[in-house]
């Protein structure tokens, strides 16, 4: 059942539960941060609207710089300023930022550990009809093996804009990557969110499986997890919104209770959560192991759901994965 203690939405298996994208919870979340810090700026490579930097930009026009189709130059631009003291956000879709300007990013920001906070819209082949060559499906690989870089991937809107506050406040560089529909909401206003503490979502009364995912992808972990119910299956729904730093220890812990694992994210099944986790428990706890996550193939236009579907990332998936890492058909 869900997770009471969470606070989560408690109209979550609904057929009208609430959804909106996560780039909105990011937009609101860096306008408080902004007022609560003046030392917040940010940065777009001319995609205010998509990334929702617009409401910033409006409210602090003299702390906003628009960089134009210049990602590369953003992210030098960011470390400057972060070097000088401020806090710099910088926005663009995933696919070109981190996609495009990597190696600024590691060179001028993490290697020089400049707290700049990169955002990446428009992650995961959910964009749809924009296709493959939009779709980043590989940005938390790349970022997560760069040192010092934090990666964070919220599963709804009001944990997009807890995170925007929290990464605000860290001295650390930091990606989160945000989806670009609308996706239910399943967190609330009074939902905690603390960055690499994951928590669990949902639990049965007996566990056979845990189901430990990132992103908006949760939701289909859920309505797996309802599913898997139904046919004497118990779960552990927990929400890993932190890649890395990753929750050692209570991804640890559930699998030496648990004894299998599902890793479950929007992105290449390789090199994201769930290598992190695999890496993680192949040197601490090995259990079997299934990965919900694009299969070494690039995308292809077509509608979201249609798209979550081809690339075997929805609750029919997860239930069949998690019948797989148990021995069951």
């Amino acid at each position: 059942m869900l997770n009471e203690k969470e606070k989560l939405n408690k109209k979550i298996f609904d057929a009208d539960v609430e959804q909106v994208p996560l780039r909105n919870g990011f937009g609101e979340g860096l306008v408080q941060a902004g007022d609560a810090d003046e030392n917040v700026v940010g940065l777009c490579a001319d995609l205010t609207g998509s990334t929702r930097m617009q409401a910033f930009a409006e409210k602090y026009p003299k702390r906003f710089v628009q960089m134009g189709v210049a990602e590369q130059n953003m992210a030098v631009v960011a470390s400057g300023l972060a070097a000088s003291g401020k806090i710099p956000f910088i926005t663009s879709y995933a696919m070109f930022s981190p996609g495009r300007n990597w190696e600024q990013i590691r060179t001028t920001e993490a290697y020089n550990n400049r707290p700049v906070k990169i955002v990446g819209s428009h992650a995961g082949v959910s964009v749809g009809p924009d296709g493959g060559t939009h779709q980043a499906i590989e940005d938390m690989a790349i970022m997560r093996v760069i040192p010092r870089m934090h990666v964070i991937t919220p599963c709804d809107t009001n944990e997009a804009w807890r995170a925007t506050l929290a990464i605000a406040q860290t001295d650390s560089p930091t990606y989160m990557r945000l989806a670009r529909e609308k996706t239910p909401v399943m967190t609330t206003s009074e939902t905690k969110f603390e960055i690499g503490k994951a928590y669990e979502m949902w639990r049965s009364e007996k566990t056979d499986v845990a189901l430990i995912g990132c992103g908006h992808l949760l939701y289909h972990a859920l309505v797996a997890a309802k599913e898997l119910e139904k046919e004497g299956i118990g779960t552990v729904v927990l929400n890993s919104h932190t890649i890395k730093p990753l929750d050692d220890d209570s991804i640890i812990k559930l699998a030496k209770e648990i004894g299998a694992v599902v890793s479950i994210e929007e992105h290449q099944a390789a090199a994201g959560l769930g290598g992190a986790i695999s890496e993680l428990l192949a040197k601490n706890n090995p259990v079997p192991m299934e990965f919900i996550g694009v299969k070494d193939v690039f995308g292809q236009s077509g509608t979201p759901d249609e798209l979550i579907a081809e690339y075997e990332l929805d609750s029919k998936a997860i239930v069949k994965a998690a019948k797989k890492v148990l021995g069951r058909k």
